[in-house]
């Protein structure tokens, strides 16, 4: 089946800025990385993102970018191979990295080498911080929607799931956490609130005095905080990423970061867990075995990016900022009816679609009549039903065929 399935559809084979078809920028890190690959490029991959629906679908759904990677992550996982270094990993250099990064890039010195812990990724190494400080039967505290392996990770781990929802403007709400707080606390059992810090699906970049409000309260309800901050480096013009751990009463907190999101590297697995000055003590229980699961790949390809992807991730920044202001024009244009709740950070839209009356998986109808892939709503938990997430790191022109493609589906 081909692109042109749809009448009209078809997106052009070729590089949208003129690059090289190998998809190398023309000279050094300059230029859009989202506009270095041809639509025929991209099908040739082989990951989720291009190999779990047909050819003839537009993919905006899971969360891969449409992009090469920085040169400099290139460079290493090439010298490691020619070297044959493909062995486990060792050593702090990966945390080291962050620690600079963080200071350079937020001014932030809480990375401290000494209270980290190297873990395979993200989710896992949220779910090993949270069996530190929750047992068995204990609750964990989300704030849906949200990512869905928040649900599935902690629910494996026999832990219960304690809904604390964004309001509908996307941000946290002190009076829905104070509630789930006390139902989670309740019969004096130890609980947990894994916070997601950028949101994953809204975008939303949490506040200094949202994150304070919530250090307040996980203090008052004795409340351990796990937070996600995996989108971290991806904060978009006009907001500001607040580490949790920087925020007054988060030191006994852990927040996991990993450069896998911002430098499209979630094949390379590995993550770093960082404990504030007051879980340090907590952090040092966690099985040695823990630390086998990063790839020693990953960590090279992680380390690099840290130390030398500055300049593409500072080109890949205004690109999605671009992409952003884009996919708003494009639904005002096509799909009025849908309210986009204009994300601040990552690379993903959240999109309410109940004024379409498309059902509470409207994901399914644009699959189904408009061959574009979007991840459904409903296992985002409260709140998800009636929408869909849209990941928006893509070349222009695909991310413009796409919302023609929705509105054709809908008869627009």
């Amino acid at each position: 089946m081909s692109d042109d399935c749809v009448p009209g559809a078809r997106v052009p084979d070729v590089p949208a800025s003129g690059a090289p078809a190998s998809g190398a920028p023309a000279s050094g890190e300059e230029g859009n990385p989202l506009r270095r690959l041809s639509l025929a490029e991209l099908r040739r991959r082989t990951s989720a993102k291009w190999r779990t629906y047909p050819p003839d679908v537009l993919p905006l759904w899971v969360a891969e970018m449409d992009a090469m990677p920085a040169g400099a992550v290139t460079r290493a996982l090439t010298a490691a191979l020619a070297l044959g270094d493909t062995g486990y990993p060792w050593g702090p250099g990966y945390a080291e990295a962050w620690d600079s990064f963080a200071r350079k890039r937020w001014g932030w010195d809480g990375v401290a080498p000494e209270r980290t812990a190297t873990v395979a990724d993200v989710m896992r190494g949220s779910v090993e911080m949270l069996k530190l400080v929750t047992g068995p039967g204990d609750a964990v505290v989300v704030s849906p929607p949200v990512y869905p392996p928040f649900y599935g990770f902690v629910e494996h781990e026999d832990r219960r799931v304690v809904e604390a929802p964004l309001g509908e403007d996307g941000r946290l709400r002190a009076s829905a956490l104070e509630a789930a707080f006390r139902r989670a606390t309740a019969g004096g059992r130890r609980a947990a609130y894994l916070l997601c810090n950028p949101h994953n699906p809204t975008g939303t970049v949490h506040t200094r005095a949202e994150l304070t409000a919530v250090a307040e309260l996980a203090n008052a309800y004795g409340i351990r905080v796990v937070a996600d901050e995996i989108h971290a480096p991806l904060v978009l013009p006009g907001a500001q990423y607040v580490p949790y751990l920087s925020v007054p009463g988060a030191e006994d907190a852990f927040c996991l970061l990993s450069a896998s999101k911002a430098w499209n590297l979630a094949g390379l697995k590995a993550a770093v867990a960082v404990a504030g000055p007051a879980a340090a003590d907590d952090l040092a229980r966690l099985p040695q075995i823990v630390s086998h699961g990063p790839s020693h790949l990953g960590v090279v390809a992680h380390t690099a990016a840290l130390r030398d992807g500055g300049d593409w991730l500072d080109a890949l920044l205004p690109a999605l900022d671009d992409n952003r202001r884009l996919l708003g024009e494009l639904l005002e244009r096509h799909l009025p009816e849908i309210r986009y709740l204009r994300p601040e950070g990552t690379y993903l839209a959240w999109l309410d679609c109940r004024a379409l009356g498309l059902g509470d998986d409207p994901a399914a109808v644009f699959l189904e009549r408009g061959r574009v892939a979007l991840s459904g709503g409903l296992p985002f938990g409260t709140g998800g039903a009636g929408h869909v997430r849209l990941n928006f790191a893509a070349s222009p022109e695909v991310l413009t065929e796409a919302v023609r493609r929705m509105a054709a589906a809908v008869g627009r």
